[in-house]
């Protein structure tokens, strides 16, 4: 088995960091059998090595290494890219296409963004990983191959599968063996190394003096964020090399090239609107509508009692619960649905009063309530609705032939049916 500095100087890859040697270690490992392997990590940490160590270790090294960018190919295409495509299978297909799949019989294809695939390949790709089986394009005959599959992707699989996205059985079979690559930041360590490495390779390039960075240079080197990971280091390298005459970097300089340094604004994580807001904005306003449904049965009882009562101090002193109650809840709840309406509006706050009904009033009310009336509580008694499908037929016959002063023509068409089917409803119904 080969040695992981050794397999580091045979692939170009630098750094000292335990989680990378750990990384390179399992690579190798896994490299002598066919189990897929699913690369994941951020854009730009290099996971494209990967796949070829294990390419160039496995027993497939003397076959076709082939690296596909899923997310290059059009979803129209892709299929045909993938697995080929025969004479006539659609439009511009003139003749017979050997895809990847076959080309690469015997060796390894590494599926870049694999997490970019449209669904209907997966499926297909699903079937060449449990039995090596594909058709291609417009063909009935399918075809046989032996190749290992490495797949690479830096988006959150988890949430593409809640999403409906990306097949969850396609994952587990792709993720046999899983293989992240940490970031550039948690390699804090070799950052300035692989610094120096690229800095070197463009001086031979351009064939130009090596550029060299001081020592606050090389602390803000260490402490920047790397959001673009490798790459974006590489890219920084380059174009300092090129664009500064002077070749001691100083920190002013390597600062012109990073961004956002400087800017420790705290970022605002978190203002889209998640999917759940608005089921928890209608809890709400179903909590205040039930409580101002209570607080209006409560007032009802009141003003019935203040009705039939001598004394209307006493009931205010018995009911003084549900009269300050009255006054605070009717403020919080128009707070509340202020709160849950556009900003640019606000809704007034209306003062709350309790009448006083004296006794002379209540003698001269003319619809005096008795204290053995059974109906005291009629609003709320809920009538029963009729729901008869004939009942409402023949109402509605009734009042369209009204209506119309009798004239079945007119009464028809506004029912939408015919004159002998209205004279016939007429003579059932005995009209």
């Amino acid at each position: 088995m080969e040695s992981i500095q050794a397999t580091k100087q045979r692939f170009g890859i630098i750094g000292n960091d335990p989680n990378l040697n750990r990384i390179i270690e399992k690579a190798i490992r896994v490299a002598p059998t066919d189990i897929s392997v699913l690369v994941t990590g951020e854009s730009g940490v290099g996971k494209e090595s990967i796949p070829k160590i294990i390419h160039s270790l496995s027993h497939r090294k003397h076959g076709k290494y082939i690296a596909v960018n899923c997310g290059a190919i059009p979803e129209g295409t892709i299929d045909s890219e993938l697995f080929g495509h025969e004479k006539g299978a659609f439009t511009g297909a003139t003749s017979t296409r050997s895809g990847y799949f076959e080309v690469a019989d015997g060796g390894t294809i590494f599926l870049d963004e694999v997490g970019e695939l449209p669904l209907p390949t997966q499926v297909r790709l699903l079937r060449v990983l449990e039995n090596g089986e594909f058709l291609k394009v417009g063909s009935s005959k399918t075809q046989k191959t032996d190749v290992r599959i490495v797949a690479a992707t830096n988006i959150n699989m988890a949430e593409n599968i809640s999403k409906g996205k990306f097949r969850e059985d396609l994952y587990y079979r792709l993720s046999t063996i899983e293989i992240n690559l940490p970031p550039l930041r948690e390699r804090s360590g070799d950052i300035h190394l692989i610094f120096r490495k690229f800095a070197s390779d463009f001086a031979q390039k351009y064939k130009m003096p090596t550029i060299r960075l001081d020592e606050q240079a090389t602390d803000l080197l260490l402490k920047y964020h790397w959001g673009g990971n490798i790459r974006q280091l590489r890219n920084v390298a380059e174009q300092i090399s090129v664009l500064e005459k002077d070749r001691n970097i100083s920190f002013q300089t390597l600062k012109n090239y990073l961004k956002d340094v400087g800017n420790n604004l705290p970022a605002i994580v978190g203002t889209k609107k998640k999917e759940s807001d608005f089921s928890n904005e209608r809890e709400l306003l179903y909590k205040v509508l039930f409580d101002m449904q209570r607080d209006l049965n409560d007032v009802k009882k009141l003003t019935l009692e203040l009705m039939k009562a001598d004394n209307n101090k006493d009931v205010q002193k018995e009911h003084s619960t549900i009269i300050s109650k009255m006054h605070s809840d009717t403020q919080s709840s128009e707070k509340t649905l202020a709160n849950l309406s556009d900003s640019n509006y606000e809704t007034p706050v209306k003062n709350v009063e309790v009448l006083n009904i004296s006794e002379s009033s209540l003698d001269n009310y003319p619809h005096k309530i008795e204290e053995n009336d059974n109906y005291t509580y009629a609003e709320d008694i809920e009538e029963e609705e009729n729901l008869s499908i004939q009942e409402k037929e023949l109402e509605l016959i009734k009042k369209s032939l009204d209506k119309y002063q009798g004239k079945r023509k007119d009464a028809a068409e506004e029912l939408g049916i015919s004159e002998r089917t209205l004279y016939r409803k007429i003579k059932q119904y005995n009209l």
